[in-house]
């Protein structure tokens, strides 16, 4: 099991954002994946990705090349099992060109808590170090960090 489980309340739909924003900001696929269905099936920009050993794979490259990646996700729409969520990242490439991506996910989970489809829409920016906001240390993003609303996002 895979707490707060569906159907969600707003304040579970808060805390289950919180936590795979937790998730992805540790850059741990492995533990990340453990957050899905063994046969989970996603819609990441234009790949399709089936299943643990397909996210293990997808994060562990993503994450190799979007260097100093930190991610805030907002609690969009929720109802019974499904969350909606919009994000943004911040990661440099290996030119150190900064980015900021912005998207939109769709999220349905199973009665164990464990999230069985996602669908992302991602559109990135090309940003100077300068226009940053993201900038606390590598890992969770702290409890006083503004969200995405409170940047303006």
């Amino acid at each position: 099991m895979r707490p707060p489980l569906p159907p969600f309340t707003h304040e579970t739909a808060i805390e289950k954002v919180r936590l795979a924003e937790d998730g992805w900001n540790s850059q741990n696929p492995e533990k990340v994946s453990l957050a899905y269905t063994e046969d989970s099936a996603w819609r990441n920009r234009d790949l399709f990705i089936t299943g643990r050993a397909e996210i293990v794979r997808f994060l562990t490259g993503k994450w190799q090349s979007e260097q100093e990646y930190r991610l805030i996700k907002e609690l969009f729409a929720f109802s019974g099992n499904r969350i909606a969520v919009r994000y943004a990242y911040e990661f440099h490439d290996a030119n150190g060109q900064w980015h900021r991506a912005y998207g939109n996910e769709n999220w349905e989970f199973d009665s164990e808590g464990l999230m069985q489809k996602r669908y992302a829409s991602i559109n990135d920016l090309k940003i100077s170090e300068a226009e940053r906001l993201f900038h606390w240390p590598q890992g969770r993003r702290p409890d006083d960090h503004p969200g995405l609303s409170d940047l303006g996002l």
